[in-house]
C-alpha cells in the first residue's frame, strides 16, 4: 500500500524521470499524444500518468508516445479544453465543473454538499450519472473515458479566520476556478468568489487579492498553499474529479488495437490515482498541521440547509434538468 511519503517521495522520482523516458523514443513514434493538466509534477495524477505513458510506449512497441504536461504548461484548464477542441492538444484532464462551461451537465457532479462520502461518489460516477455525463460529452464532439481521475473532497482555507459556519462566509473573498457552479455555490453562502486560474492562485493569496481558496488537501500540500494560508476548514463542500477528455479526430486516427492499449493503461492509471489520492487526503492533515495550518471541522447539514434556504438547489435543478437531477439524487439522496 502506498503511503504519503511513497507517493510524494519515491514516486515523485517517476515524475522527474518521466520526460527522459518519453523523449528517448519520441522521434520514432508513429503517434505522439499530448496530455495536459493543471496539477503539480508530484501529484498522484501526474505520477500515475507518467507510469501509464511508459507502459503505453512499451506495449505499442514505441508506436504511441504519451507526453504528459503538468502545472498548466499548456495553459489553464479553459485554454487546454479549447486546444483539445481545436486539435492542438490531444488530451486534457478536465474538472467536471469547469467542463460544464462547454458541456453544461458535466458540472452536476460538483453540486455543493451533494456527496457525503466516496461510496456515493463512485456509485454515481462509475454508474448512471457518469454514463449520462459521458454521453453528453460525446454528443459535444469529444472523447471521454469511462473513469474519472479523483481530486478529492474540497476544503476551505483562509488567511485570517477559520470558516466554521455558513455565516463565516459573509463577505469572504474566496478564490474559485473559472466556473459558474463554483461562483454560484459561494455566492449562495454569502461569500465573494473570485474566478482565478489555478496557476495564479498562490500569488493571489500572497498579495491578499483574495482571503482564501478551496481545494482538496493533496492539492493544498503539493501546491504549498500552507505557506500563504493559516486556516483549513474541513467543509467537504464539493467532490471534484477530472474527466479524461480527448480530441475525437486524433483519437480516431489511432488504430483500434492502439486505442485499446491507451484506454487500458490510462484507466489503470486513473484507478491507481484514485487510491493514492484518497489515502493522501486522509493522511495529510497531520502534515499540513506540521507546516503551520490550523484545522477545524464543520456541520455538513448546516451548510446544506443554508443552500436550500438560498434557493441554490432549486436553481441548479432547473439548470441541469429533471432527468440529470433525478440520477444525481439516486446516489446523493434528496437535495432540497
Amino acid at each position: 500500500m502506498l503511503n504519503r511519503r511513497v507517493v510524494l517521495g519515491s514516486l515523485a522520482s517517476t515524475a522527474a524521470l518521466g520526460p527522459m523516458i518519453l523523449s528517448s523514443r519520441a522521434r520514432a513514434a508513429e503517434f505522439n499524444i499530448k496530455f495536459g493538466h493543471d496539477l503539480t509534477p508530484d501529484h498522484p495524477m501526474n505520477v500515475r500518468a507518467l507510469e501509464a505513458a511508459k507502459r503505453i510506449s512499451e506495449r505499442s512497441s514505441g508506436r504511441v508516445e504519451l507526453g504528459v504536461f503538468p502545472s498548466n504548461q499548456l495553459g489553464g484548464q479553459t485554454d487546454m479544453i479549447s486546444q483539445v477542441r481545436s486539435g492542438a492538444t490531444e488530451f486534457v484532464a478536465m474538472s467536471g465543473v469547469i467542463l460544464g462551461g462547454f458541456v453544461p451537465v458535466a458540472a452536476i457532479s460538483g453540486v455543493g454538499f451533494a456527496f457525503a462520502d466516496y461510496r456515493q461518489v463512485w456509485g454515481a460516477m462509475d454508474g448512471a450519472l457518469g454514463q449520462h455525463i459521458k454521453s453528453a460529452i460525446e454528443k459535444a464532439g469529444l472523447v471521454a473515458f469511462d473513469r474519472v481521475w479523483d481530486n478529492g473532497f474540497r476544503q476551505t482555507t483562509a488567511g485570517t479566520k477559520p470558516i466554521a459556519t455558513p455565516a463565516d462566509f459573509a463577505g469572504f473573498k474566496v478564490r474559485v476556478p473559472v466556473a459558474k457552479l463554483w461562483t454560484s455555490l459561494f455566492e449562495a453562502l454569502g461569500a465573494s468568489p473570485a474566478s482565478i486560474n489555478f496557476n495564479e492562485v498562490y500569488g493571489a493569496l500572497q498579495t491578499k487579492i483574495v482571503d482564501g481558496m478551496e481545494n482538496a488537501l493533496a492539492t493544498l500540500f503539493t501546491s504549498r498553499i500552507y505557506e500563504v494560508q493559516k486556516y483549513c476548514s474541513l467543509t467537504n463542500h464539493m467532490w471534484d474529479g477530472f474527466w479524461m477528455i480527448g480530441n475525437r479526430t486524433a483519437w480516431q486516427r489511432l488504430p483500434a488495437p492502439l486505442q485499446d492499449i491507451v484506454r487500458d493503461e490510462l484507466t489503470k492509471a486513473i484507478m491507481d490515482e484514485r487510491a493514492d489520492t484518497e489515502r493522501l487526503n486522509d493522511s495529510l492533515r497531520q502534515d499540513l498541521e506540521k507546516k503551520g495550518m490550523s484545522f477545524n471541522t464543520t456541520s455538513y447539514p448546516a451548510f446544506r440547509e443554508a443552500l436550500t434556504k438560498a434557493g441554490f438547489y432549486s436553481k441548479w435543478k432547473t439548470a441541469f434538468g429533471n432527468e440529470a437531477w433525478d440520477i444525481l439524487e439516486k446516489s446523493a439522496g434528496r437535495l432540497s
